[in-house]
């Protein structure tokens, strides 16, 4: 028998709770946070030292000051007597009146073109997968000079295409019918998005109360009270002209209607058919990734395949489509950039041209950083939680 003696105090471990694998791991993040922080203060300090010796200002004051460049194209009203900083914002709104009718448009044509490789006409389906192949093996640059080229080579103003009436396509761009928007206009159109938003709740209120008695009910009379009524009153009350302002030719050039600048327009041509080739192929493969049971169940049932496809397939095939959808809307975006290559005024070129005329260099790029991760931000944002939305709860 063994006797039962004082048993040795245990071992403390060094700095309490921690060991020495939690120690070791600390020291290695310390070094590596160190050296991140030495390696941004030297180059801070480098940088302030280089920019005094060049007797160089630093800081946004410059925003404030009259920027004195031109922008031929702009979606906001400009003066170059304006300042730097409504510059930048008419930049920023340049930038996104390109992604957002970019997105837009890619989105449309990518899914259209991604159904047609799918299709049961042989001829359809070839010609989709040329379109994408070709597309996507080509430098984007390449294809943004070639529609510009291309935009350059159209005729004149008084020699302009007319595909349909009140259309022109010219070496000035295209010019569309267009109505006015002030501010009266701007109203009606909130009370319409308004409608919009009390329809959406009405009707997701709906849509519970049917799940729980299973008593279908009309939504339709509502719709129309809340989407064309309503605005329609408001229209009337508040006396708002609607009149379609036709182009037409003066000289060497066009009055009136909506002109999409030839920059803009090879711009916007390029990003959509560029971009679409890529959403062509997610979308494809979003709805391969259907079960074929689902297929046949609806074929089964005597389905149109157009019903078959918008109301089971589609919806199922979103979880996989959106997430690399997401990248492609950022990319889109981001490749907006190259509109400097020929001559459209978005932010970087203002920002280009302000870095020219200042020399405030590192503000200008700051301010470019800052604005595409602002809107890249808020695309991923609004895509993730769309992709919440739909996504299968797990019970």
């Amino acid at each position: 028998m063994t006797s039962d003696g004082p048993r040795p105090p245990p071992r403390r471990r060094f700095f309490g709770a921690f060991g020495r694998r939690e120690l070791k791991g600390l020291f290695w993040q310390v070094l590596v946070v160190g050296i991140a922080v030495g390696v941004i203060a030297f180059l801070w300090s480098n940088t302030v030292t280089n920019l005094s010796a060049r007797r160089i200002t630093t800081g946004f004051a410059f925003l404030g000051r009259e920027a004195g460049m031109p922008i031929a194209d702009s979606l906001l009203a400009y003066n170059p007597r304006d300042t730097y900083l409504w510059a930048f914002v008419v930049g920023i709104a340049n930038t996104l009146r390109v992604a957002v009718i970019g997105i837009v448009l890619a989105t449309i044509l990518g899914t259209l073109i991604g159904i047609s490789r799918l299709s049961a006409n042989w001829l359809l389906s070839r010609l989709a997968a040329v379109y994408v192949e070709t597309l996507r093996d080509i430098p984007l640059l390449l294809q943004l000079l070639f529609w510009y080229v291309l935009m350059q080579a159209l005729p004149a103003a008084r020699a302009a295409f007319r595909p349909l009436e009140g259309v022109f396509l010219s070496n000035r761009g295209l010019i569309l019918p267009a109505i006015p928007i002030g501010v009266p206009q701007l109203w009606v159109l909130g009370t319409a998005a308004l409608g919009c938003a009390v329809f959406y709740v009405f009707r997701r209120r709906q849509i519970a109360q049917q799940m729980r008695d299973g008593k279908p009910r009309s939504a339709w009379p509502f719709a129309l009270g809340l989407i064309v009524v309503l605005p329609a009153a408001a229209s009337v009350l508040l006396g708002v002209p609607w009149a379609i302002e036709w182009p037409a030719l003066r000289g060497f050039n066009f009055v009136g209607g909506l002109t999409l600048a030839p920059e803009y327009f090879a711009l916007l041509i390029a990003l959509v058919t560029y971009t679409s080739a890529f959403i062509a192929e997610i979308v494809r493969s979003g709805i391969q990734s259907v079960p074929r049971g689902q297929w046949d169940a609806a074929n089964a049932l005597g389905l149109r395949r157009s019903f078959m496809l918008r109301q089971i397939i589609l919806p199922q095939a979103l979880r996989v489509i959106v997430p690399p959808m997401t990248s492609q809307y950022l990319n889109l975006t981001k490749n907006s950039s190259l509109a400097v290559a020929i001559g459209y005024q978005d932010v970087v070129s203002v920002a280009n041209t302000t870095l020219n005329q200042t020399g405030q260099a590192i503000e200008a790029i700051a301010l470019i950083m800052a604005v595409f991760l602002t809107i890249s931000l808020g695309i991923s944002f609004f895509m993730n939680w769309y992709n919440s939305r739909i996504a299968l709860v797990e019970r």
